[in-house]
């Protein structure tokens, strides 16, 4: 059948014009965040890539609550709760609504004041992991290779170093005693590749590496088991955090399960409802996780059947801004503490704690 010429103009105009309706009414186009690059990843790896894996699996997903972080930091700072051992630390804690990888980090005040103290870097790692596990794993594996080559990482009486395939694990030792090392990144990894990007080193930095700085040094040793150690290990070759699901959910508040049924048994599933209000900076976790945050704390934020809010005893969300503001932070908290080195865009400073000790500030 042939269509009368005017026929035809009509249609296609009307065809045009539909197109036109249907490309505005469209929904803009997200926009995808630019991943971090490994010279970006390594750095912000460097201070904790050397701990032993189930340490390293308890700080990477504490970093994704820093709020939390930041109020299991001020319960140890309370020489009552510092004097607790055993069970009684264990029942203690019990009672805190904290996700189990911020209460394994108890019995380790260190690392806890190190992402207290450097709030900017404890976001910025959290924010990584949880838009790139995978990558931020391949850069903890590329930071034990080098610490391998420099003969920073090998074998002690505290710590059982062995190799899976290509990945390098990391374990306490056959006493059952775990040990935190302290090192200077700087010189634990040989040169450093990235000229713009250094690492993030929470110690002062003199300037050059001794004989001493190339080994780790460890403190008093962790005796274990204890309640929330151990909850979860690292599948290196599929990229992925898995959890001991009866530990893990033995030790969450209330016993709930880590995630539904539906979704599986033993990957970890980061919980929104433990960041209590602290926002996504990464446009990545803001379309992932936001609303699941804002539904959860939704249901959350209203007594049951009364419609009457729900006060919450935490600290405010807002103390938590924008990176760089962990200074503001600690002011806002009323801690009472300062940052001895701040962390801003590029090549990062000193972060003050562990390692070595005296005069310097962070490699320029």
């Amino acid at each position: 059948m042939k269509w009368p010429y005017a026929v035809a103009a009509s249609i296609c105009a009307v065809a045009i014009v539909s197109s036109a309706t249907i490309a505005q009414n469209a929904p803009p186009p997200t926009q995808q965040a630019p991943s971090l690059t490994q010279q970006q990843l390594d750095p912000l790896v460097a201070p904790i890539a050397l701990y032993d894996d189930a340490l390293l699996a308890d700080v990477l997903t504490a970093s994704t609550y820093p709020l939390e972080v930041v109020e299991a930091q001020r319960w140890t700072a309370d020489p009552t709760n510092a004097a607790l051992q055993g069970d009684a630390l264990t029942n203690a804690l019990a009672a805190k609504d904290w996700d189990p990888s911020v209460k394994a980090l108890v019995p380790f005040p260190e690392v806890l004041q190190m992402m207290d103290s450097h709030l900017e870097w404890t976001e910025r790692l959290g924010e990584a992991f949880l838009a790139q596990q995978g990558d931020v794993m391949d850069a903890v594996q590329r930071m034990r290779h080098r610490a391998e080559v420099q003969g920073t990482l090998k074998p002690s009486p505290q710590q059982a170093v062995a190799s899976d395939g290509d990945d390098v694990t990391i374990s306490p030792p056959p006493s059952d005693i775990i040990y935190v090392p302290t090192y200077d990144p700087w010189c634990a990894y040989g040169a450093w590749p990235y000229p713009i990007y250094g690492p993030y080193y929470y110690s002062p930095w003199v300037g050059y590496c001794g004989p001493d700085d190339y080994g780790l040094a460890f403190g008093v040793g962790i005796f274990l088991p204890w309640g929330y150690w151990d909850w979860g290990y690292f599948d290196w070759r599929g990229h992925q955090l898995r959890i001991n699901r009866g530990r893990y959910d033995q030790f969450r508040s209330g016993h709930e399960p880590a995630v539904p049924s539906h979704q599986g048994s033993d990957v970890w599933q980061h919980d929104p409802t433990h960041r209590a209000g602290v926002p996504y900076r990464d446009p990545r976790n803001v379309q992932q996780y936001r609303p699941q945050q804002n539904e959860r704390q939704s249901f959350r934020g209203f007594e049951s059947g009364t419609g009457a809010p729900f006060e919450s005893g935490r600290a405010t969300a807002p103390a938590f801004g924008d990176f760089g503001s962990g200074h503001d932070t600690r002011i806002q908290s009323q801690r009472g503490q300062s940052s001895r080195g701040g962390i801003s865009g590029g090549a990062p400073r000193g972060m003050g704690g562990g390692g070595r000790s005296g005069g310097g500030r962070g490699r320029p």
